[in-house]
């Protein structure tokens, strides 16, 4: 139990520090209560006692009021001690003592219990300050602050004139001029110190009245103190809007707080928040998910023994992932970049295969510092090791015109084939051409299946479109929107849960293949086939049009069943005649490629991504390198200077 001695407590008896507290007992001894002075009117029995008429000073008038502004009535107490654990007998007679001195008015029985409360603490937290001063709404500034003294004051003002505490302002003019008003600093204040490092800190002084007005600008009410208020919403809801943040926070605390702090506030949480876990999660993406591959590369030191290095790019694959793209036999990639904004800005670069059923089908991406040719051949390289893939391999590419893509492609597999992503090109155009006319020619030109039907409808210009496409991709795709779909899921954070069960639960067994078979099937009873006594027939259709379907090499001269490789139109009408002839078709899923197969695309999903635990299970990396974040290069805006001369009126 603490003991702590309150000079307002003790009888002035002329000025008395530390040392004269003993004086305390023996004045009581001396003086008892049970006394009985005589009568001291007598001149004759008390002879010493004399009195000089001439002498006699008159009593002097004081206005208290002005006394009390300019003497300090509350003074510091002294004698602060730490009497260790438990309470005795002696503090118990000692605190008698001062609570028979002192006065028992009820400010300062509440000022003693709440010393007493406060109590003696190894740690001196600056928080505690800075959340008092915001929810008191007070600017409580640091007077003194070092390894053994903490002093903080309250920084308000009263402002006293002639008519007192808030009365007018106006007062008497002195030359034309009015007089300033009197301000008298608050009476709030905190002292605390300790005797060395290795000791408690002891509450010495604590007023806790606060007689000044309050304020809804606090300077204690910084970024990063509000961080740590907002820390466990933000770990919560990474993506809780500035404004709203804004408006809880003022709703919350009652002080004026900017967007702009607001936004730095929430950086930092969601720097505290996500912390340096990238190797122990790299750790446990490979505990969970065999046969993962994660790649991290730093900028390289000229000291080799320097604990840190720069963070440069990470490349991510995870092993059900691989797998289940081979199961699916479809040697086709879409390949993206995305800017990724907030508090760690970059690109991140993205592979997106397809499905049987034209899904998306996610499978590798990097997060990178920049887009060029070089880094797009490290992307390229990576994916070629993990997918079994050389300088000779017949692969497919989708893409936009993306920096450095087009030679890296051409550099590293120079036999592949790139595509082009329509809509994409037609953005381009349209700048130019902005006629609604000239977009449907645009698109009848890109969904040509042949040369003369492309020449027939060409006017402007000549782009990779269908007619010049191969069928080992086993897809007619023309659009990008695999990896569109895939970085709009990265760009907003989210929980990210694949659960490949659920998906073969909630899709059908009737998939995309299958309504395209029955729309061909629909449109094949109108056509008419003859048969030219071995496996090829000749299509009529309708306005003076006709194809040739070769059954033996499963191809149609319009070019459709060798792009999709589903039986088009004309082979579907071919197949009906082959049925009149009575001759053995079987069923008409048996000419779908096995890409489009229902157990194709349940083995592809049957290789399943493991989910992984929490942040604090999570397998600690001893490794000793400290990864540093790079720094980040803005791209090159508007220049500034033009546009604010132009605003004040400079040429």
């Amino acid at each position: 139990m603490m003991r702590f001695e309150d000079q307002d407590s003790i009888p002035f008896n002329g000025f008395q520090g530390q040392d004269n507290i003993p004086f305390i007992d023996e004045w009581r001894q001396e003086e008892p209560d049970d006394i009985e002075f005589e009568n001291q009117n007598s001149e004759d029995e008390d002879s010493d006692f004399m009195i000089y008429e001439d002498n006699i000073i008159e009593d002097v008038e004081v206005d208290m009021e002005d006394f009390n502004l300019n003497i300090d009535t509350k003074a510091e107490f002294n004698g602060c001690q730490s009497l260790g654990g438990q309470r005795n007998e002696d503090n118990d007679e000692e605190e008698d003592v001062e609570d028979s001195l002192s006065d028992d008015s009820g400010d300062n029985r509440k000022r003693r219990e709440m010393i007493k409360e406060l109590g003696k603490q190894t740690l001196c937290s600056a928080d505690k300050v800075d959340l008092h001063a915001l929810e008191t709404r007070r600017n409580i500034p640091f007077t003194k602050n070092d390894k053994s003294r903490l002093t903080v004051v309250c920084d308000g003002t009263v402002v006293l004139n002639a008519s007192g505490v808030g009365g007018p302002t106006s007062g008497k003019k002195v030359k034309g001029k009015d007089v300033n008003p009197d301000k008298v600093k608050c009476t709030w204040k905190l002292h605390a110190s300790r005797s060395s490092e290795q000791d408690y800190w002891f509450i010495k002084t604590y007023n806790q009245k606060h007689i000044c007005l309050q304020t809804r600008k606090i300077k204690s009410c910084t970024a990063k103190f509000l961080s740590k208020r907002i820390m466990d919403q933000i770990e919560a809801n990474l993506g809780l809007p500035i404004r709203a943040l804004q408006e809880q926070l003022q709703s919350t605390y009652g002080v004026s707080i900017s967007e702009e702090k607001a936004f730095r506030a929430k950086a930092l949480a969601t720097i505290n928040v996500a912390g340096d876990y990238v190797k122990d999660y790299v750790l446990e993406l490979q505990k969970t998910n065999e046969g993962a591959t994660i790649k991290i590369d730093v900028v390289s030191e000229p000291v080799v023994s320097s604990p840190t290095r720069k963070f440069k790019r990470i490349y991510m694959c995870l092993g059900p992932l691989k797998k289940g793209f081979k199961a699916g036999l479809r040697e086709f990639l879409g390949l993206d970049g995305a800017f990724m904004k907030g508090l760690f800005p970059g690109q991140i670069l993205s592979a997106v295969g397809v499905d049987s059923n034209n899904g998306t089908y996610p499978l590798a991406y990097v997060v990178v510092e920049s887009e060029n040719t070089s880094i797009w051949k490290w992307f390229l390289h990576c994916l070629a090791e993990d997918l079994d893939l050389y300088s000779n391999s017949n692969f497919t590419f989708i893409g936009d015109r993306q920096k450095g893509l087009l030679p890296a492609i051409e550099q590293l597999f120079p036999n592949a084939e790139h595509r082009f992503c329509i809509r994409h090109i037609y953005q381009n155009m349209r700048i130019r051409f902005k006629t609604i006319e000239y977009k449907e020619y645009f698109w009848r030109c890109a969904t040509a299946t042949t040369i003369p039907e492309f020449e027939a409808v060409m006017i402007y210009t000549k782009c990779y479109f269908l007619n010049e496409l191969l069928g080992r991709a086993i897809s007619d795709m023309l659009l990008n929107n695999l990896c569109e779909v895939f970085n709009s899921k990265l760009r907003v954070p989210y929980e990210e849960s694949m659960q490949c069960d659920e998906g073969v639960k909630q899709v059908s067994r009737s998939i995309n293949f299958t309504r395209i078979l029955e729309a061909n099937t629909t449109l094949a009873s109108k056509y008419h086939a003859r048969w030219n006594g071995g496996q090829k027939y000749q299509v009529k259709v309708p306005w003076n049009d006709q194809h040739v379907v070769d059954m033996d090499k499963r191809e149609c001269s319009c070019r459709k069943w060798e792009l999709t490789r589903i039986p088009c139109k004309h082979a579907t009408a071919s197949l009906n005649e082959m049925v009149d002839n009575n001759e053995k078709v079987g069923e008409l899923y048996t000419y779908v490629h096995k890409v489009y197969w229902l157990d194709t695309w349940k083995e592809m999903y049957s290789f399943k991504v493991e989910p992984i635990k929490g942040r604090a299970m999570w397998p600690k990396s001893d490794c000793p390198t400290t990864l540093v974040l790079p720094p980040h290069n803005k791209a090159i805006g508007r220049p500034k200077k033009k546009k604010e001369d132009y605003c004040r009126g400079k040429d």
